[in-house]
């Protein structure tokens, strides 16, 4: 299984954002700037993981983005279902003339829940915890 852009750029925002103290605000051309990224497909990255209740966005002069969960409480399957479109096959475009005897619809949503079960089982936190130091030192530095 392969993730998409989209996701693969949520979870460097959420990377990011789990370094800084907590609280503290930080803008998306902060987070693009790091990652080298467009600004344009991180301010979607970003309203996504908003509406998801991963990331408090604050409009204004002082605004700016941060967790809006503890590392800990996010995890990294959550992430996952509410960015990515997790239909590992349509059968019925075009339609497919074997649905009655084809299993393959059912393996592939066996083998993507596993793939869930085993990101549900890490959090930011786990991400963060060991080489924290690291991480911040790399995102952020002085």
């Amino acid at each position: 299984m392969q993730l998409t852009s989209f996701s693969d750029f949520a979870f460097r925002a959420l990377l990011y954002l789990g370094t800084l103290p907590e609280g503290e605000l930080t803008s998306i051309s902060k987070v693009t700037e790091v990652y080298g990224v467009s600004r344009n497909h991180m301010v979607k990255v970003i309203n996504k993981l908003g509406h998801a209740g991963f990331v408090t966005t604050i409009r204004g002069k002082n605004g700016g983005i941060k967790l809006a969960k503890q590392p800990e409480d996010i995890r990294l399957g959550d992430v996952v279902r509410a960015l990515e479109p997790l239909k590992l096959i349509d059968c019925s475009n075009p339609f497919c003339h074997i649905v009655p005897a084809c299993k393959l619809k059912n393996v592939l949503a066996e083998a993507g829940e596993s793939f869930l079960q085993t990101l549900d089982s890490y959090t930011l936190a786990d991400m963060l915890s060991s080489q924290r130091d690291e991480l911040v030192a790399l995102l952020q530095p002085q």
